[in-house]
């Protein structure tokens, strides 16, 4: 295919602190599932084409950017996130030609693409893995794995204690190509995922080459998955057992978070600085601390990694507090902007965490208080989107979607679903392909059903019932994430300030801009500030004093 197809986005923020200036410092960037978004040809999955014929309405949404999960070719173990082939479409997504549309079409939206790149492990369908079973011990192509021989008289046991994310060891054993027990691989996720060994030469040559197949394709950045599993202690020594471990833990492993990894990310951003029009790395980093995290985002780093403390922190004004403070104090030195995200494809919708007691963490099976979760949800967006830097938004929380907490189990997809004691196994209730009718067969996800089933009443949700109504939750999106554009105080550049207020409120400044949040279950008392801009709830803003409401955000020009 014709290389450098899609034209950049050209165009810088001028307002970024620092010496890193960008798009990205205050962007608001929306996560699109492919196979959940948009049916374009009408078989039940979400595809490239369809996304493209959606790009209007992220456009009038008001985002700067999409981010699109993989689309790769890939046996679909772990909904895509298991790569056959990197420079190639998996055919239920589309094709290369596809992709170059959907591309070309958002640059015309002044809408920029960031793809997922999955760097730490491949799938088994790989031409490496597949010619490295073939030929079996002894194989140059082993090296770019993690191949051992397991532990034992018989090497029946395996090569040490590390567990996988997904349930069970992190190691499956080979048959020899004679048909004999052979040595074991590892695999931090699902079986069908091995992991590459960074320590070779190739595979760090492999990635730069991929890196700049989509550069030249037009693409404007990359979310790189597990950007913190990539090396591996030397010598892969034991745990110690520490229980199951969990893909959203903050425990300090062997196999993640290690210092070598930053190598890499600097030599990635050579080469991202070749390109022109500020193209972008963001890192899936799950550290033990934000410090660790900002690590990741030096000068000659990633531009951005994801806030998983903030996503993790319950709806609580002293832990949103403090995890504000830290985050933005983390970020200073190495002059990156803080980021902030509610939602993902992996944890449970923030409209059903925030619908039961806190402390619940970032995945639950309980619907809880439909009424009172989306009252909370809606507060947590404008707080969310109040603070400096850049905000994530998964695609369905902008309808006040929640989970779907009763999925039949013959519906489920989740690989570690199926895995006794691995990840909650739950993710597909996040999953569910989005209303955008009121009626149809997929409430207007396709012609042809969806792959997971929708629950009855999903398309009172749907963009179709909300579009107009100044009430709804998309209209509250919209109406906030044009403000954040207009308004001087919003978004990138000054940090801020917190002001006096009562127990469970949050009050802090921005030039010439106060947001108010009430975290409480009761309504509090507050002087008015200025003048009302947006609330997440009903506000009266009549006199000098007035009522926010329990769970409500309130936005003042001041």
């Amino acid at each position: 295919m014709t290389q450098h197809l899609a034209a950049p986005l050209t165009g810088t923020s001028d307002d970024a602190p620092g010496h890193r200036h960008g798009w990205w410092q205050d962007a608001v960037i929306y996560q699109v599932y492919p196979r959940s978004f948009a049916d374009g040809n009408g078989d039940g999955m979400g595809d490239l084409d369809g996304v493209r014929r959606r790009l209007p309405y992220l456009r009038e949404l008001g985002v700067d950017a999409v981010w699109l999960s993989p689309f790769y070719a890939s046996p679909q173990a772990d909904a895509g996130y298991d790569v056959a082939d990197y420079r190639a479409i998996d055919p239920m997504f589309g094709t290369l030609l596809d992709a170059d549309a959907l591309i070309r079409d958002a640059h015309e939206l002044q809408l920029r693409v960031i793809v997922d790149l999955v760097p730490n492990h491949s799938s088994v369908e790989h031409d490496w893995f597949r010619r490295a079973l073939r030929e079996g011990p002894g194989s140059a192509l082993r090296q770019r794995y993690h191949f051992r021989p397991g532990k034992g008289a018989a090497g029946e046991l395996p090569p040490n204690d590390w567990e996988s994310i997904f349930g069970g060891p992190a190691w499956t054993r080979t048959v020899n190509p004679d048909g004999t027990p052979g040595d074991w691989y590892l695999h931090l996720f699902a079986p069908e995922q091995p992991d590459f060994n960074w320590e070779h030469p190739a595979v760090a040559d492999e990635f730069r080459s991929i890196l700049r197949f989509w550069l030249d394709m037009g693409v404007d950045g990359f979310r790189v998955d597990v950007a913190h599993g990539l090396v591996k202690a030397e010598g892969l020594p034991d745990i110690g057992g520490s229980g199951q471990l969990r893909l959203l833990g903050n425990d300090v492993m062997p196999f993640f978070d290690q210092d070598g990894v930053h190598e890499i990310y600097r030599q990635w951003r050579t080469i991202l600085d070749e390109y022109p029009g500020d193209r972008i790395a963001v890192a899936e980093a799950w550290t033990p601390t934000v410090e660790r995290t900002a690590n990741y985002v030096r000068p000659d780093e990633l531009h951005q990694a994801f806030n998983f403390q903030y996503l993790s922190t319950s709806w609580d004004g002293p832990a949103l507090r403090e995890v504000i403070d830290v985050s933005l104090a983390a970020m200073r030195p190495v002059g990156a902007p803080a980021t902030w995200v509610l939602s993902n494809h992996d944890v449970t919708r923030h409209a059903t965490r925030f619908a039961g007691p806190p402390g619940g963490g970032t995945q639950t099976r309980e619907p809880g208080d439909r009424t009172l979760g989306l009252r909370r949800a809606r507060a947590a967006t404008l707080l969310m989107l109040a603070l400096p830097g850049s905000a994530y938004v998964y695609q369905g929380e902008e309808l006040g979607l929640p989970d779907v907490t009763d999925l039949p189990d013959e519906a489920r997809q989740d690989p570690s679903y199926f895995r006794a004691d691995g990840q909650d196994g739950f993710r597909d209730g996040c999953r569910v392909p989005i209303p955008w009718t009121r009626e149809g067969s997929s409430y207007g996800f396709g012609s042809g059903g969806s792959w997971l089933p929708q629950p009855d009443g999903w398309g009172e949700l749907s963009v179709e019932a909300q579009t107009g109504d100044p009430d709804s939750t998309l209209e509250m999106y919209r109406s906030a994430l044009a403000v954040r554009k207009e308004h001087p105080g919003l978004g990138g550049g000054a940090a801020v300030e917190w002001r006096e207020a009562p127990e469970g409120v949050l009050a802090f400044g921005r030039p010439g801009f106060l947001c108010t949040v009430n975290t409480t279950d009761a309504a509090v008392r507050i002087a008015v500030p200025g003048t009302l801009l947006l609330a997440s709830g009903p506000v009266a803003a009549d006199g000098p004093e007035t009522e926010l409401p329990a769970n409500t955000t309130a936005w003042w020009t001041v």
